[in-house]
C-alpha cells in the first residue's frame, strides 16, 4: 500500500480511512471488531470518530479495539467536537469551555493520551472564531491533540481561520473534512482548490452518497431498507431526482466495466489528486469489503474523467466558465 502524507504535517496515512460512526450503533460490538480487524489486515492505519457518534460508544469501541490489538502508536486517530453531548445548555458548540470538556471525555473513551487530528465538527456562529482557534492551540500545546482540523466549514470560513492563526501564531487547521462523492461535487469549486493551495490534508466523507452509489438505487429503484430510506436527513440530502438518475447511469457503467459500483465510487474519490483519504464506513463486513476493494482498482486520470461525465460538474465560483477546462480535479 502507498501511504499518503497529510498536507505538510509529515504524517503518513492509508489512502482510505475507516469511519467508525457505525460502531456501537448499526454495527454491534462484535461486528465492529470484525470491521476494525479487516481494515487493519488491509493496511488501514487511519480511523475517524466523533464524540457524538452513538453517544460516545463509537469512541469507546475504537479505544477498546486499539487496546486489544496493542496498536495505538501505529494508528492515526481523529475525533470531533461541536455536537450536543449532554442535556446541559453549554454541552455543545465551539466555546473554549465545550472544547476543553469535550477533548477530555474523548480521550477517556478512546483510552489514549492524545488525538492525532481533532476536528471542529461544524461552524459555530455564536462563538468568536479566535476563541475557538485559541482553545485548539491550547490543546496542541498541552499535547492532548497533535493537529487541529475542520469539518463542514465553507472555504471562506477556513481561509479566515487560517489567516487568524497565522496572525496570532496559533496552530492552524492542517486537514479538512468535506462531503464529496460523484453526486455531491461542490467541494471541487472552492474547498479542494483551497486545500491544495494551502497544503491541507483532505479526508472526505460519504464517498458512496449514503448508499446511493452502491447499485441499490436508481430512478425507479429503491431498497426496502437503507440510510436514504430510514433516515430523514439523508433522504433530504440526496432527494433530488437527478441524483437517482446519476446513480442508475453509474451502476450500469460499473456493470459494463465488471466492477462493483461501491468499489468504483470509492476509487473515483480516492483518485482525486486533492484527496488524502476518503472515509469509508459500513454496517457489516460484507459492505466494508466492497469499499476496501477500491484499493485494488487502478484508476487512471482518463478513466476518472469518463466517470465524472456521468454526473453534473458544478459551476465555478465565478462566471468565467471558459476557465473550467483548466481545473485539474474534474
Amino acid at each position: 500500500m502507498e501511504y499518503r502524507t497529510v498536507g505538510k504535517t509529515g504524517v503518513e496515512v492509508s489512502p482510505l480511512c475507516l469511519g467508525t460512526m457505525p460502531f456501537g450503533g448499526i454495527a454491534d460490538e462484535n461486528m465492529s471488531r470484525k470491521m476494525f480487524r479487516a481494515a487493519r489486515e488491509r493496511g488501514i492505519n487511519f480511523f475517524d470518530s466523533a464524540d457524538v457518534y452513538n453517544e460516545g460508544r463509537s469512541e469507546e469501541l475504537l479505544g477498546k479495539f486499539m487496546q486489544e490489538h496493542k496498536c495505538r502508536d501505529q494508528l492515526v486517530i481523529t475525533s470531533k467536537v461541536y455536537g450536543k453531548t449532554a442535556e446541559d445548555v453549554n454541552a455543545k458548540g465551539l466555546s473554549r469551555r465545550h472544547i476543553k470538556l469535550g477533548v477530555e471525555e474523548s480521550l477517556k473513551r478512546l483510552k489514549t493520551d492524545r488525538i492525532d487530528f481533532y476536528f471542529v465538527h461544524n461552524f459555530d456562529s455564536k462563538t468568536a472564531m479566535l476563541q475557538t482557534l485559541r482553545a485548539m492551540d491550547d490543546l496542541v500545546r498541552e499535547g492532548k491533540i497533535l493537529y487541529p482540523g475542520v469539518s463542514n466549514w465553507a472555504a471562506w470560513q477556513i481561509e479566515k481561520a487560517l489567516g487568524i492563526s497565522r496572525q496570532e501564531s496559533l496552530a492552524r487547521f492542517e486537514i479538512v473534512q468535506p462531503m464529496y462523492n460523484l453526486v455531491k461535487r461542490q467541494a471541487e469549486v472552492e474547498i479542494l482548490p483551497m486545500a491544495e493551495a494551502e497544503n491541507l490534508g483532505v479526508m472526505s466523507y460519504s464517498p458512496l452518497g449514503g448508499g446511493l452509489l452502491t447499485g441499490k438505487y436508481g430512478k425507479d429503484k429503491r431498497p426496502e431498507k437503507g440510510r436514504l430510506v430510514d433516515r430523514k436527513e439523508y433522504a433530504a440530502r440526496y432527494g433530488l431526482e437527478q441524483y437517482y438518475q446519476i446513480a442508475e447511469d453509474f451502476s450500469k457503467y460499473a456493470e459494463e466495466k465488471g466492477v462493483e459500483p461501491a468499489s468504483l465510487a470509492v476509487a473515483w474519490v480516492m483518485a482525486n489528486p486533492a484527496i488524502t483519504a476518503p472515509i469509508i464506513g459500513a454496517r457489516n463486513l460484507e459492505q466494508l469489503k466492497g469499499s476496501l476493494a477500491a484499493l485494488d482498482i487502478e484508476m487512471t486520470e482518463e478513466w476518472r474523467k469518463e466517470i465524472s461525465e456521468l454526473s453534473i460538474t458544478p459551476p465555478l465560483a465565478t462566471d468565467r466558465l471558459e476557465e473550467q477546462k483548466n481545473m485539474s480535479y474534474f
